[in-house]
């Protein structure tokens, strides 16, 4: 019997279980619990049992995890569909590292580029580069993705080190993004940066054109407002960027794990370059947990086997992220694209379909806004809902310590009210204590019935600082690398995004009035209507 049919035939045998009855055992709480540094995965509010852990583990051994997981950090071009390298993870490694791509060390040159950015970065914020109207006060970061989504995200997470030029981030083509971001900043003092590898993503450029235009006539010279990340030299060069102001990298650092280098331009600018090391530290010290751990005490390897127990095995399609932290606020979206480009795939790495469902839908919100608003559905819907709980120790407000305690009251009362429920009779006993009977009594507890046994995680770390937050994010990366390995499945290409991406160009002409035939009824008709209300 394969371990996929073992783990199947496991969790039938106790789909009736309630998750509380496994706390009988009065070590359940340490035993399923694993740590990395100062930072705690709790997965004991799982229906994962001792077997149904064992199991995993060896699904992840049989599968080739560490080989994998090896031949990443080596240069190994694992990226089979595209023929590349895939070694973000070069981007944070240490000093001393040496890390070869067919036969050739990259560390020297990306170290190179990242001094550039760092000392970029640190003229701007000491008012040594400046604006044609004086010191940079503001900075738009103009990309899209993985060009959007890290830098945006870490930037909103590590506010309480600010200390630079305010930033902006705009990514949607829908020309309101640009022209609210643009409303009552000063062109003369604010500088743009264009991310894009290429320098032809179309959502980018058309943005990017916008804001030069904004400048031209308001400034001498616009290009010299603009800073782009880039190995498209001889385009930037035509946009008027002049080369000491790009930053470019290589093809083996995927957009949406691009976050560690000069796509981090705009976070380096916010927090300078000490903060951003320490961001890169806390990457690196997972990076060398994911390595060194075995993996029934490897978070990133957990995390993932509980993410493969959920979906796979008991079929959960969805997965909520839950940080308690406004600053993550931006972390569901982060960990959407990570998670769906790289394991919304169909087919195996050999190109035969996928025998077993891919990645979950990946969505959520911080608390506790999420509690006035979807949280309803978590507890009493009927489909069930694995929720990922975040949650700091404590926060940076010492004069609000009291909310953060609310705050963490908050996440635990959730996560031990989807454990626990509420059954019919403790729902009719509060009925009764308000002075209902009868038929009333009993429609009325329904309502108030929680089902429980409704699985979560919980991530607890002591504060949220740079270092924390490369944690978090390498621990997440790891965990999506070691699902798409355990699937059999390229984590690194994103090939679902073109289709659209080609019929958007085609479909730009016919927009604006070019022969529409071609195209099937509904199109015709929606093209039709949109020339209808355009004049």
């Amino acid at each position: 019997m394969s371990l996929w049919s073992e783990l199947a035939k496991h969790q039938r045998a106790g789909e009736g279980r309630h998750i509380l009855d496994l706390f009988e055992d009065a070590g359940r709480a340490a035993d399923f619990t694993a740590t990395a540094g100062e930072m705690r995965l709790d997965y004991s509010k799982t229906n994962i049992d001792a077997r149904a852990r064992e199991l995993l583990v060896a699904l992840a051994e049989e599968s080739g995890v560490a080989a994998a997981r090896d031949a990443m950090f080596s240069g190994a071009k694992i990226n089979e569909t595209e023929g590349r390298a895939v070694l973000h993870v070069a981007q944070r490694a240490g000093d001393a590292a040496v890390i070869e791509v067919d036969g050739t060390d990259v560390m020297p040159e990306l170290r190179e580029v990242r001094a550039r950015a760092y000392a970029f970065a640190e003229d701007v914020r000491a008012g040594r580069i400046v604006g044609q109207g004086g010191a940079i006060t503001d900075v738009i970061n103009i990309g899209i993705g993985g060009s959007d989504l890290g830098p945006a995200m870490a930037t909103l997470a590590l506010a309480p080190w600010h200390d630079g030029p305010r930033l902006h981030y705009v990514s949607n083509v829908d020309g309101a993004h640009i022209a609210d971001t643009l409303k009552g900043l000063n062109p003369e003092t604010t500088l743009v940066i264009v991310a894009s590898k290429t320098f032809t993503t179309i959502e980018t450029m058309t943005n990017a054109r916008t804001a030069r235009d904004w400048m031209a006539g308001l400034v001498a010279d616009p290009g010299a407002q603009f800073a782009a990340v880039s190995t498209a030299r001889d385009k930037t060069a035509e946009f008027g960027i002049a080369p000491e102001r790009v930053f470019g990298f290589a093809d083996w650092v995927g957009g949406r794990y691009s976050v560690w280098g000069p796509i981090g331009l705009g976070l380096m600018l916010a927090v300078g370059a000490a903060r951003f090391e320490e961001f890169l530290a806390g990457a690196r010290a997972m990076d060398q947990h994911f390595c060194a751990a075995e993996f029934a005490q490897n978070l990133p390897v957990l995390l993932a086997l509980v993410g493969i127990w959920h979906n796979q095995i008991c079929g959960h399609a969805t997965r909520a992220v839950l940080p308690y932290d406004q600053r993550l606020a931006r972390l569901p979206a982060y960990l959407q694209q990570l998670e769906m480009e790289s394991n919304g795939k169909r087919v195996a790495m050999d190109g035969r379909d996928l025998e077993r469902q891919s990645g979950p839908v990946v969505w959520g919100e911080p608390g506790t806004n999420g509690q006035h608003a979807f949280y309803q559905l978590i507890h009493q819907g009927t489909r069930v809902v694995p929720c990922e709980f975040l949650l700091a120790a404590k926060g940076h407000e010492p004069d609000l310590a009291h909310q953060h305690q609310l705050l963490a009251a908050n996440c635990l009362a959730q996560s031990e009210a989807l454990l626990r429920g509420r059954s019919l009779e403790e729902a009719r006993a509060i009925m009764a204590a308000k002075g209902l009977d009868g038929a009333e009594l009993d429609r009325q507890a329904r309502h108030r019935v929680f089902p429980g046994n409704r699985p979560s995680t919980t991530l607890i770390y002591p504060q949220l600082t740079p270092f924390t937050l490369g944690q978090i994010l390498a621990l997440y990366e790891h965990r999506v690398f070691v699902e798409g390995v355990i699937l059999g499945i390229n984590s690194f290409d994103q090939w679902g995004v073109e289709l659209g991406k080609e019929l958007a160009t085609a479909l730009g002409p016919v927009i604006a009035g070019a022969d529409a035939s071609e195209k099937d009824p509904s199109t015709r008709a929606l093209v039709a209507y949109l020339r209808a209300h355009q004049d």
